[in-house]
């Protein structure tokens, strides 16, 4: 049976995977019936099962051959705090949680090319298959590095993929350089002393400290960062006082700022320490900032760009390969991996244009499962590419 013959011959149960992993959806590190799932299905595949790994992680090897060459697959497996609008028969069954990021297609998909794969002798060297948990703001694919996921895996590059509402349905997009942005996030806690909204001659107001610095922040990105190099703060939470007649003794300020330089990291929260402190000591406040340092940058090395875009070309023809394109200030944790292995690359699969509500993370988002042999496809290719029989 011809390699195509056999994609489309598994689709339908590959479509029926996600359904099921879609209907039972599990938030980051309580993957416990999704990773259950994937292992059992790995395993009546002829893998070599690791549950021991890192919490919910889900890790299998598939070796070929006699090459000494490794490169790892990755899926996440993690859900959103959700509550799913979507009219579909096997909604979400667990009212809050969804998979509206589309995980539980990007597991599928990996399981069909780790079926398919395990079936043929395609490749000569070992392919990692990396099912991770808490993708989704927790770091799950930091937690499994620091759990020595690398050290006791070693692989020379490491691939994943990410279905793409708004992208040109059935093409591939894939950049040398950043794909997706880093994310860290800021809180500021302005004190003052309450007083009586009638007398505030009486106290000090964190509320004003507070708007001062919103509207200040603002030349962050529009005077101390170079127009060249993207990026975007976002206030995003303001919290403070519970009536009218009283101006609170303390304001909480929150937010985000994304970027592609990891550079500007550091200087992101040195100018908001600054500029916190200089509006908290306007209004005779004070100000104490978190800075949290998140994901950093997806970004593609050369080299693992252009086997992923030949990979892409096998997969759905070079007409369809996207090398052009602006990435996203949407972050990912693959970055965690990428960083770790050195070499590799994230890719868009177009999933079309999609209503209100239906991109990812909205509770009316449903995968499209037209790209799903694509998904399969690209995978197979990329292993072949990268551990190619007699290379």
């Amino acid at each position: 049976m011809r390699e195509n013959d056999r994609i489309a011959a598994i689709v339908p149960e590959v479509i029926g995977w996600r359904q099921a992993i879609h209907a039972n959806p599990e938030l980051g590190f309580a993957e416990h019936e999704t990773a259950a799932f994937v292992a059992a299905k790995l395993k009546e595949f002829g893998l070599t099962v690791h549950t021991d790994v890192s919490a919910t992680a889900v890790v299998a090897t598939l070796t070929k051959g006699t090459g000494s060459r490794a490169i790892a697959l990755r899926a996440e497996l993690d859900a959103l705090p959700i509550r799913e609008a979507a009219d579909v028969t096997y909604a979400s069954r667990k009212d809050g949680v969804m998979h509206a990021c589309g995980h539980d297609g990007h597991t599928a998909m990996l399981l069909g090319a780790a079926k398919l794969l395990a079936e043929s002798e395609s490749f000569d060297g070992r392919v990692v298959f990396v099912f991770q948990p808490a993708e989704e703001v927790l770091g799950g694919g930091k937690k499994m590095i620091e759990d020595g996921l690398l050290k006791r895996f070693p692989v020379e590059q490491v691939f994943a993929v990410h279905n793409w509402p708004g992208f040109p349905e059935g093409h591939i997009g894939v950049r040398a350089g950043p794909q997706m942005a880093a994310v860290d996030d800021f809180e500021i806690v302005f004190r003052g002393s309450g007083c009586h909204a009638a007398m505030p001659h009486l106290g000090d107001d964190p509320l004003l400290a507070a708007a001062s610095f919103v509207t200040a922040i603002q030349r962050l990105v529009s005077r101390s960062v170079d127009p060249l190099s993207p990026a975007v703060l976002s206030v995003t939470q303001i919290h403070g006082g519970r009536f009218n007649n009283f101006v609170p003794g303390e304001v909480k300020v929150e937010g985000t700022c994304r970027f592609y330089d990891r550079a500007l990291s550091d200087h992101c929260a040195a100018e908001i320490e600054r500029v916190a402190q200089a509006a908290a000591a306007m209004h005779g406040a004070s100000a104490e900032l978190t800075y949290k340092r998140g994901y950093p940058p997806v970004v593609n090395p050369g080299s693992g760009a252009t086997l992923a875009a030949l990979a892409g070309s096998d997969t759905v023809g070079a007409e369809r390969v996207v090398t052009e394109f602006q990435p996203s200030m949407g972050c990912e944790d693959f970055a965690f991996l990428l960083q770790g292995v050195g070499d590799g690359a994230y890719v868009w699969i177009g999933a079309g244009d999609v209503g209100p509500g239906a991109g990812l993370h909205g509770d009316r988002f449903v995968f499209n499962d037209a790209i799903v042999p694509i998904g399969i496809r690209f995978f197979l290719n990329v292993v072949q590419r990268a551990l190619p029989v007699g290379g």
